[in-house]
């Protein structure tokens, strides 16, 4: 590096200087000349769609300023890189962002220097990338100067530097034109949606690789939050800027801009007040009007279909987890306050009476979902604890969710169990412990297995009820049940727990013991993402359901928690230690 002063981009103390409305870039520009260079251009761009066409330095906040001094400053001229080559800004909806990407591409279109060199905008739609081409192309047009040395061609959304041949495609992005491109220069305008597409992070990778021969290039991803809980290439990518920014991660080649509310602030509802709507959008007073905020807000809060979830999510960039998603369950609201990060399963059978058993799923695109409810020695409380298996196959089939897949392994409330291939006789023959039939299919029970040994841990403990302790979805449980008997459970401690409507009264008894603080869970990952992902829709004149709020959700544990709850309802009373007898049976010591 020549010349380049030591930096880091972690900004551990990002919550101090967001309330206080100082910047969020830890470091100043690595080279200053660079940076003044790209901000000489940047400022005088015409942003052609407000009244006046006033120019960036004439209509921007300084957020705005540092963060393009950032990314332009991390330029070495003499060594010809970019020492900083990934940025991420999340903002708030209306704070400019489409503009500030075209203003950031035209202005890397005039510094760059490579001939023939390509400059990419990926957006997930036409729409949105007309969003950033229009414009793009009316700064150039309201610019003397730039108007001889660019040449916009509306049709094909492209801008071309008539000097180097370089050229600024914005592009609505898919794997046919992502593919093969060798761009230097990249930028991806709403992540977000990008997150909902299970193609989206192989088609970024493809995109980004033209910097692997371009050490002059780099790559911005623009985005709000998503309009439901993050996933995909979106949650990958906001929780590693996320890590490096609060320190977790060391890594000097990206950098994030977040604006998003510290949790103390989530905590207590402080983002519904008007008062501190500046903390997500920090070009308030210019193009975003507060007073607008806070009627839209008034409204969104009258409303019962959803869209204070959105505006949330948009306008104050508050991300959507349990409490917001929509047509909730009810206790969603209400979930992660009843959180005992202390309720292992060890924790649960030393501080429990008795406990019951729910179990849902299974199938090889789902999860096998346990969950155990324990009711608390003294004080009574439902104590919940739960666990998933998943196949392997559903990483392949459902890439969107793999990040939060993922997620649940590190925390180990998910096991991942590997299907093994047609194709590797090896696999197989492990699958079938040896037999000499190779039937991978007749021994597909690590998951279930996984699931006894738990139960297991519990009956030896003495602690589920003699009778109905262990809740089962009534389809597919054949294998289940062969395990249990192999298992020596009775047939007398399996309950089938008919689905639907009727479930309503564990549904609404569970979400009213959740608001009551009368319920304890262990606050896993796991459980969150589940109960986000629960829909629940009337049925009848009183009766509810539950669904998955899309396709990829999963909330089989969740499904497994309300049949426990069916149980637990009973008020059963522990059977006592037992110990095995000769036969199947169990025996009361």
């Amino acid at each position: 590096m020549s010349g380049a002063p030591e930096w880091s981009t972690a900004c551990p103390d990002w919550q101090e200087r967001i309330v206080a409305r100082q910047s969020l870039v830890p470091f100043a520009p690595l080279f200053p000349a660079e940076a003044a260079r790209a901000l000489e251009i940047f400022k005088g761009l015409r942003i052609v769609d407000v009244p006046g066409q006033p120019t960036f330095g004439e209509a921007c906040e300084q957020f705005v300023f540092d963060f393009v001094a950032a990314i332009f400053g991390a330029y070495d001229p003499e060594a010809g890189r970019q020492l900083i080559n990934e940025f991420m800004l999340l903002i708030s909806k209306k704070n400019a962002k489409s503009t500030i990407a075209a203003g950031i591409m035209v202005t890397a279109t005039v510094l760059n220097s490579r001939h023939a060199n390509e400059l990419l905008v990926l957006a997930p739609t036409k729409e949105i990338a007309n969003n950033v081409f229009v414009p793009a192309m009316g700064m150039v047009r309201a610019d003397p100067e730039l108007v001889l040395l660019m040449k916009p061609i509306e049709h094909l959304r492209t801008i071309k530097h008539l000097v180097t041949n370089a050229e600024l495609k914005v592009v609505a992005a898919d794997s046919e034109i992502v593919g093969g491109k060798k761009a230097g220069f990249i930028l991806v305008e709403e992540l977000w949606l990008f997150g909902k597409n299970p193609k989206a992070a192989a088609m970024l990778m493809e995109a980004m690789g033209g910097m692997i021969s371009r050490p002059e290039g780099f790559g911005v991803y623009l985005t709000t939050h998503s309009d439901e809980a993050p996933r995909g290439v979106m949650k990958s990518k906001l929780d590693l800027f996320r890590a490096i920014r609060d320190g977790a991660i060391v890594d000097k080649r990206k950098f994030g801009m977040l604006y998003e509310y510290p949790q103390p602030m989530i905590d207590s509802r402080a983002y519904r007040n008007p008062a501190n709507f500046y903390v997500t959008n920090p070009n308030i007073g210019r193009s975003v009007d507060a007073e607008w905020l806070a009627e839209k807000l008034i409204e969104a809060e009258r409303d019962e279909s959803g869209v204070l979830q959105i505006f949330l999510a948009k306008h104050l960039n508050v991300e959507i987890g349990t409490r917001l998603s929509r047509d909730r369950w009810t206790g969603a609201a209400f979930w992660d306050r009843a959180a005992d990060k202390s309720l292992t399963l060890d924790d649960l059978i030393r501080r429990s009476e008795v406990i019951v058993a729910g179990i849902d799923g299974g199938g090889l695109d789902d999860l096998l979902g346990l969950c155990l409810i324990g009711r608390e020695k003294g004080s009574k409380r439902w104590l919940i604890w739960a666990h998933a298996w998943a196949w392997s196959i559903v990483w392949k089939r459902r890439q969107d969710i793999v990040t939060k897949l993922d997620e649940c392994i590190a925390e180990g409330t998910l096991t991942r169990c590997e299907l093994p291939d047609d194709d590797d006789p090896e696999a197989l023959a492990a699958a079938t412990d040896g037999d000499d039939d190779g039937d991978a299919e007749s021994d597909l029970t690590e998951d279930i297995r996984g699931v006894v040994d738990v139960l297991v841990k519990v009956r030896d403990a003495g602690l589920f009820p003699a009778t109905e302790a262990i809740g089962l979805d009534p389809a597919g449980v054949a294998a289940l049940v062969d395990e249990l008997a192999q298992r020596d459970f009775e047939d007398d401690a399996l309950k089938a727990i008919p689905q639907g409507w009727r479930l309503s009264s564990a549904i609404k008894g569970l979400a009213r013991k959740t608001a009551a603080r009368t319920v304890r869970h262990g606050g896993t990952a796991l459980m969150a993402w589940c109960v986000g992902n629960v829909k629940q829709e009337p049925r009848g004149a009183s009766g509810v359901a539950i669904t998955k709020q899309s396709p990829s959700a999963k909330i089989d544990p969740v499904a497994a928690m309300f049949s426990g709850a069916m149980l637990m309802s009973l008020n059963p009373e522990a059977a006592g230690v037992s110990a095995y007898s000769g036969d199947r049976g169990l025996k009361k010591v």
